[in-house]
């Protein structure tokens, strides 16, 4: 139950048939709300897994789901207008800051169109809170670090961080004009079972297990704050009940992304750990028994050396922040991956 009112929420999730929205939907339903998925899958990875997904919420009679595109608003606003959502919570996007080089356009039509489809239905429904995903690629060539959510974000390297620099920007504008309480939520390199199979830890363990190589870039010098997903989920799901208020005097505390003018609020969401590249590939093999054939690579376009969250605001906010070791995770994730491939 939601401390939002007595009774269970109705919370519709886009992409419940992605990796982070599955596992949201998982959790959710686990607490006895009830859950609206909207999902397009797109062949963007194996639609296989999507479903397999889906056919598991799906198990449970307080989930129900349609397939659509967010660039269709007909049809979700037809969806929205028959579920009536407390709280929407938007995940959907399309994926991957490498696969934005080769398809830019994919990136507008599902993370601007999209997303502005998804804050017209919420702005229309008048619903209790919108939280919507951000990402951690917004800090772009930022370099002071922990990343902190008051800092200036404005130097994205990459389409995909820009479209999701621009969700931040209508949101908050939304939030202003509506009085339309919302949350940007940055993830950070979030990775666990059920997992994408474009992301770093699947692909090394698919090829180490199939005896291909693995592709390092920077030659190894890169950091990454790698969040677990369960640890992600559990800071969405408190974060429902945080619902950000417009400050009366413009004034905000110290330490806290609320806009002087708007119900608006972007918070972290990270293991607050930088950990070494080389030292997770490691954690991989100590956990497989099996070493990688490395291919140490240039840096790639786009990316960037390190990040590291700041998770002192969702912590403030909700009393919780991640904290699950990435040996853990990793241990986690190929118990299922062998489970699943049967490898």
């Amino acid at each position: 139950m939601s401390a939002l009112s007595g009774k269970p929420q109705r919370v519709l999730i886009t992409g419940t048939a992605g990796f982070i929205g599955f596992h949201l939907a998982r959790l959710l339903l686990a607490e006895g709300f009830r859950v609206q998925g909207y999902d397009g899958m797109t062949d963007y990875y194996d639609v296989t897994l999507k479903q397999r997904r889906h056919a598991m919420l799906l198990q449970n009679p307080n989930f129900s789901a349609v397939e659509g595109m967010l660039e269709d608003q007909v049809r979700f606003d037809a969806v929205a207008d028959e579920f009536q959502p407390d709280v929407i919570v938007h995940l959907a996007a399309q994926a991957g800051v490498r696969y934005s080089l080769e398809n830019p356009r994919a990136y507008l039509d599902s993370n601007v169109i999209g997303t502005f489809t998804v804050m017209e239905a919420a702005r229309r429904l008048q619903v209790k809170h919108l939280l919507m995903a951000s990402t951690s690629s917004v800090y772009g060539a930022n370099t002071e670090m922990p990343f902190t959510e008051t800092e200036k974000a404005d130097t994205q390297l990459t389409i995909y961080a820009a479209t999701k620099k621009a969700n931040e920007s209508m949101a908050h504008s939304y939030a202003h004009l509506w009085n339309l309480p919302t949350t940007m939520f940055r993830f950070f390199t979030v990775y666990g079972t059920w997992g994408r199979p474009d992301l770093a830890l699947y692909k090394f363990v698919d090829a180490i297990l199939d005896g291909r190589p693995i592709d390092i870039y920077n030659h190894g010098d890169m950091y990454r704050d790698f969040t677990y997903v369960d640890d992600l989920v559990r800071g969405i799901r408190l974060l429902i009940d945080a619902i950000p208020e417009r400050p009366e005097d413009g004034v905000v505390p110290e330490g806290d992304s609320l806009s002087p003018v708007a119900p608006y609020r972007v918070v972290n969401i990270g293991n607050s750990e930088k950990v070494r590249l080389l030292d997770f590939v490691d954690a991989i093999e100590d956990c497989l028994g099996q070493k990688a054939i490395r291919n140490y690579m240039p840096m790639q376009m786009g990316d960037v050396p390190a990040t590291w969250a700041d998770a002192r605001l969702l912590q403030t906010l909700t009393g919780y922040r991640p904290e699950t070791d990435f040996r853990d995770g990793i241990t986690q994730f190929v118990a299922w991956f062998r489970d699943y491939y049967g490898k």
